[in-house]
């Protein structure tokens, strides 16, 4: 690795609210932030619970994911001591804001005129245009991916290449990890990450009809009664520069990114394979990037910890694969056991959250933990928050179709 990788910003939004002091608050106070959303209807549903933060978008409007994205990519590039004006690649991991897909179909008529007289494509029933970013196609959009990040960077007036990660759970982590391959080698010197969800019906119903939902409101990964996941609102942003421009600028390095990985194992469109193997060799890749192989240095680990009967315990064997001998005396937990599944943001949220664990010598703990299963026997970290010395965290994420990512930060010295 020719050009070490430093983090000096970060804006976070979760359903606990802005900022690390939310995090500190919500997440290492082991506090699930789940209750019955009024976001949409949710009477079709089994559940109505979810992570959704009080000034969700139907509360306040102006909380549209490209507005949520451009407030916490603001406060990273401030944090950081960024100008706008600056020379940083923007990579964003999303989906696209769903929600403007769903308000566009609802406004349409089964005979295809929207309730103002325009058809599905923005024009008027006379063939007239219509102005499409009022009444037509720019109504959705925000749903394009590439738009929100173009948005993203006009927004926070950073010049430089703009990627865009649509990777399932994995986009924002993907993101960074190509961050860091770009400043590693050279080829940027500082990049600005993000990544976004908010808690919509299009992708709650998708959940929800694959059985995947929590039946009882709660997120309990690693435990024996655990019923599956719940999804929550989360918006990220992070500044990565090499270590060199940051000691050039003054800046401070909040941590260090020592180690990045990423793998698929193409088991299955939805399943985690049964061993871990994908997860296992993101982490592997990471650990030896680090120069710690056998993560001897690893204080803690980050789970990808979603709730679900197949994902915790292949991400307990892949684990015990990697640590070997040393996989008893990691901690682990899940942090998605309060802030719920956040999708396209998970990576880059998990990475703020594993900051914070390293900079503040506290872990966050796996919430709703209630009594063991013989599958996943590691230490979760159960309910309650656990001060410890870590140099090193090692956070994972995974996603459907097999893909798996794996990032080591190191605390400064």
């Amino acid at each position: 690795m020719s050009g070490e990788v430093t983090v000096t910003g970060f804006g976070v939004r979760t359903a606990f609210g802005a900022g690390a002091e939310a995090l500190r608050r919500g997440v290492f106070g082991g506090i699930p932030s789940f209750a019955a959303t009024t976001r949409f209807d949710t009477a079709p549903y089994r559940t109505p619970m979810a992570g959704v933060a009080p000034d969700g978008p139907d509360a306040v409007e102006d909380w549209a994911l490209r507005h949520a994205l451009a407030r916490c990519g603001a406060e990273a590039r401030d944090m950081a001591g960024l100008r706008p004006g600056a020379e940083a690649a923007v990579l964003l991991g999303a989906a696209g804001d769903s929600t403007s897909v769903t308000r566009y179909w609802r406004a349409t008529d089964r005979h295809g005129e929207g309730r103002h007289g325009e058809d599905r494509h923005g024009e008027d029933r006379h063939g007239g245009d219509r102005h499409r970013e009022g009444q037509g196609a720019g109504r959705v959009a925000d749903a394009v991916p590439a738009r929100l990040a173009e948005l993203f960077a006009a927004r926070l007036g950073l010049t430089g290449p703009r990627l865009t990660f649509t990777n399932a759970c994995v986009a924002s982590a993907a993101a960074i990890i190509h961050a860091c391959r770009l400043i590693s080698s050279g080829r940027t010197e500082v990049a600005v990450c993000a990544g976004g969800y908010l808690v919509e019906e299009e992708t709650f119903g998708k959940f929800d009809s694959g059985r995947a939902l929590s039946r009882d409101g709660m997120v309990r990964p690693f435990s024996a009664d655990r019923s599956g996941l719940l999804l929550g609102d989360g918006v990220a942003a992070v500044v990565l520069e090499s270590a060199g421009h940051a000691r050039r600028r003054g800046a401070r390095p909040l941590a260090t990114v020592v180690g990045w990985g990423a793998a698929t194992d193409a088991y299955h469109v939805s399943q985690p394979h049964p061993e871990g193997v994908g997860l296992a060799a993101a982490a592997r890749q990471a650990l030896r990037l680090a120069g710690d192989p056998e993560g001897a240095a690893l204080g803690y680990v980050n789970a990808h910890g979603t709730g679900t009967k197949y994902n915790d315990g292949a991400e307990t064997r892949g684990l015990r694969s990697v640590l070997g001998g040393r996989a008893d005396a990691v901690p682990v937990s899940s942090t998605k056991s309060t802030t719920g599944h956040l999708l396209e943001a998970a990576g880059v949220v998990e990475f703020v959250i594993t900051l914070l664990s390293l900079t503040d010598g506290v872990l966050p703990p796996t919430a709703g933990y209630t009594r063991p299963d013989p599958e996943c026997d590691l230490d979760y970290v159960p309910n309650r928050p656990r001060r410890v010395d870590a140099r090193r965290a090692l956070t994972l994420n995974a996603a459907f179709g097999g893909a798996n990512t794996a990032l080591v930060l190191e605390r400064p010295r």
